[in-house]
Order: structure tokens, then sequence, then C-alpha cells
């Protein structure tokens, strides 16, 4: 299974960003982790600050890959293009989000991208990743 985690701006990051919001934990040590935990799986990471980058990383594994899992960050809330890029593609995509939009500021709870993935998860820290990984692996073995 060929997987792959897309992070937005800022997310790189983590582990010295608002961690009493994002944790303590730098991403790069959280995906050696999970690399780790699931290793008979193709697993990547992703990530850019830059808009463009990422709708060109959705549409280059965005026929190719099994599953993406994509915390767009603040661009969540206002890009139409990452959506569009969404919706472009084959692979199915899960949206991540690190901490509880819903309970943070009120132009954090509207995602722009959310009606062309599959499902998203919100607020449960970096273990929303692993949750989102594990659905793409169930799915493929009883698929």
């Amino acid at each position: 299974m060929k997987l792959i985690i897309i992070n937005g701006p800022n997310l790189n990051l983590l582990g010295t960003r608002e961690p009493e919001v994002y944790g303590d934990t730098s991403f790069k040590v959280f995906f050696a982790r999970l690399r780790n935990s699931f290793p008979g799986h193709d697993l990547e990471y992703f990530q850019s600050n830059i808009e463009g980058e990422l709708v060109e990383k959705i549409q280059e594994t965005g026929f190719s890959y099994d599953g993406i899992i994509l915390n767009a960050a603040a661009y969540t809330h206002t890009s139409v293009a990452i959506s569009d890029a969404i919706a472009a593609v084959k692979t199915p995509v899960i949206e991540v989000h690190i901490s509880n939009i819903y309970k943070r500021e009120e132009f954090r709870h509207k995602s722009i991208i959310s009606a062309n993935c599959i499902g998203m998860i919100s607020g449960l820290g970096l273990e929303g990743y692993l949750l989102a990984l594990t659905y793409f692996i169930h799915q493929e073995s009883h698929g």
C-alpha cells in the first residue's frame, strides 16, 4: 500500500510551535515512529508552506497512490485550489487536523476541502494521522 502524508503551512514547526495546541513532538520524530510501526507499507511525507506546491503534490500522487492523508493547515479554510485538486484526483483523501478546529477561532470552523475528502479527523493530536493510516490499511485488507 502506497500512502502519503501531506502537511501544509507551519507544520514544519511542530514540536516548537505552540506546544500547548500542537504538542512537543516534531513531525520528523512522529513520522519515523509511523514508518517503524508499518514496515510493510510504502509511507511518504511531504510538507510545504506554499499553496501551489501542495496542489502539485496532490496532483502528482493523486492517480497512483492508494491514499493521501492531508493536513492543509491554514489553507483548509481558504484554498479553493487545494479543494479543486482533491476533487480532480482519483486517490482518496482524508483530512486531518491536530487541533480541534471547532474549539478554535470561528474562521477555522469552516473547511473548504472537506466536501472533497472521504473523511475528516480533528482534535486528536498526532494520533489523527495514525487513525487515517489505519483506516486506509483496514480498507485495503477488507476491500
